[in-house]
C-alpha cells in the first residue's frame, strides 16, 4: 500500500525534540522524506502495523499528531508538485 505520513511533534522541550528525531527516523526506515514532516512510503499491511506501533510508542498523544493518508492504487503515482523537487521515484532502481 502507498501511504503519506505527516506529523506535528511538539518541540518546545528537549524530550519533544528527541521524539521528533525518532519519528523522522522511523518514517525514514520505511519511505522517503518529501518535505520536512512528510514522508511517502510503500509498505505492506504488516510493515504498516509495525511502523504505526513504533510511532505510537514514541509520541506523546497529548502533544503530538501523526496522520496517515492511504492513497489508492488509482492515485498511485499521481503526485502534483510545485517548486523544488527533492523526491525520487520509489519504484525506480536505486543504486547505493
Amino acid at each position: 500500500m502507498y501511504i503519506l505520513i505527516t506529523y506535528d511533534v511538539d518541540t518546545v522541550s528537549r524530550t519533544g525534540q528527541k521524539r521528533l528525531r525518532q519519528v523522522a527516523k522511523a518514517c525514514k526506515d520505511y519511505g522517503q522524506r518529501v518535505q520536512n514532516s512528510v514522508f511517502e512510503c510503500e509498505v505492506s499491511e504488516a510493515q504498516f502495523t509495525i511502523l504505526k506501533n513504533r510511532i505510537s510508542s514514541i509520541i506523546d498523544t497529548e502533544l503530538d499528531n501523526i496522520r496517515f493518508y492511504f492513497l489508492t492504487s488509482k492515485s498511485h503515482g499521481r503526485v502534483f508538485s510545485l517548486g523544488k523537487e527533492s523526491a525520487y521515484d520509489v519504484n525506480d532502481t536505486i543504486i547505493i
